[in-house]
């Protein structure tokens, strides 16, 4: 049995100072205040010395861990994320590689996750095949331009299988409701997220009976279809706002280059504590800085090779203390948009939250978001 004393334990709707927490065979088995903590004879046991116990990162949105595409080498990227707090990711896809490199790179990360070598891996996020060419990162190198074809489609998603948990697409493309149907036979839990898109909202709430309800990073790779001269129209993000079941992924870099504060600020008011999800979008793209625009000190952002803005080096942890200062997010709320709301949006439902019975995956951070412990599976890292 683990055993954390003297937490605050970081709570989906407030703090719970002095507290502690129990944990046998990789679950929660209870919590209280110190008080009224039981006998821990026998149990190992961790002094949190009052800093704050929050539930694991789940990172729904991730393309590498450090240094290396998770494609590459998928126990190294999944090491490098765990030791820094996040507990539950699901590797990141991308459309600029073509069917064969898709299938493969899938069965490469389903190998490393069936021999236990990538524990934190729980299925993937995909960016491929059928977003809109016109946005984002690496677009010239896209090979799915060409009409919508189910014999190039269904090798990809057979591969994938039950192990996909979101595919996102573009629903202005022409047949895509045919590439989302094929999805669900092949994964009836799946889920849709709308991205790299110019889609109206009556396109986009088309897909929404399919079990669209997530909008990938939201505010960016989304185009803006003006109505007539000088007056706004309405596309992807005005659906997402009007929705209230969709979720908004948020990449959250230090100087709010991917979304600006004042949009950070906006869409935590329209959407509320239940509908934000912190992503990292970590990427490893090595593009030089563009000489156009002030990127001075946006040091955990990437580009590709032609000046686009290309995913980010954010760890979640990071993304959490950004969040925390643009918006001025308390923790518990922070929290909830890095570990409980991705929970939900993508089916997990043992894990995102301190309570008994869900799994006992969490990390102890000070009050500038430094993380000082790791715990997965109830065991201390």
């Amino acid at each position: 049995m683990l055993a954390i004393i003297n937490a605050t334990l970081v709570l989906p709707d407030r703090l719970q100072p002095e507290s502690y927490l129990l944990a046998e065979d990789g679950v929660i088995t209870a919590t209280g205040r110190m008080e009224n903590v039981p006998e821990l004879t026998g149990a190992e046991v961790y002094d949190a010395k009052g800093r704050f116990l929050a539930p694991g990162l789940v990172d729904i949105h991730c393309h590498a861990g450090g240094t290396t595409w998770f494609y590459e080498d998928p126990a190294v990227a999944a090491r490098h994320l765990l030791k820094n707090g996040t507990t539950t990711v699901l590797p990141t896809l991308y459309f600029s590689m073509p069917k064969d490199e898709l299938v493969r790179n899938f069965a490469r990360i389903q190998a490393a996750m069936r021999a236990g070598e990538t524990p934190n891996v729980a299925g993937f996020y995909t960016e491929a095949p059928y977003m809109n060419p016109k946005f984002g990162a690496d677009r010239e190198n896209n090979p799915w331009k060409g009409p919508i074809c189910r014999e190039e489609y269904l090798p990809v998603l057979e591969q994938a299988g039950k192990d996909a948990r979101v595919w996102v697409v573009a629903p202005e493309r022409e047949h895509i409701e045919d590439f989302v149907k094929d999805a669900l036979a092949v994964n009836p839990n799946v889920h849709f997220a709308v991205g790299h898109s110019e889609a109206t909202p009556y396109e986009v709430e088309a897909l929404m009976p399919y079990g669209l309800q997530i909008a990938t990073h939201h505010t960016n790779a989304t185009g803006m279809l003006p109505k007539y001269p000088e007056c706004r129209g309405v596309c992807v993000d005005e659906a997402v706002w009007y929705h209230d079941e969709i979720y908004a992924e948020i990449i959250c870099d230090r100087m709010g280059i991917h979304v600006d504060p004042y949009m950070q600020r906006l869409v935590r008011k329209i959407k509320g504590a239940d509908r934000i999800i912190l992503i990292s979008d970590a990427c490893v793209f090595d593009g030089p800085v563009p000489e156009v625009g002030d990127y001075a000190g946006a040091t955990d952002i990437l580009f590709d090779w032609s000046g686009e803005i290309a995913g980010s080096k954010l760890l979640l942890l990071d993304a959490c203390r950004n969040w925390a200062k643009h918006t001025g997010a308390g923790m518990a709320e922070v929290f909830r948009a890095a570990s409980l709301n991705p929970s939900r949006a993508v089916g997990f439902t043992d894990r995102g939250e301190i309570k008994s019975g869900k799994r006992a995956d969490l990390i102890v951070v000070d009050g500038g978001y430094t993380l000082q412990q790791v715990v997965f599976e109830g065991k201390l890292l």
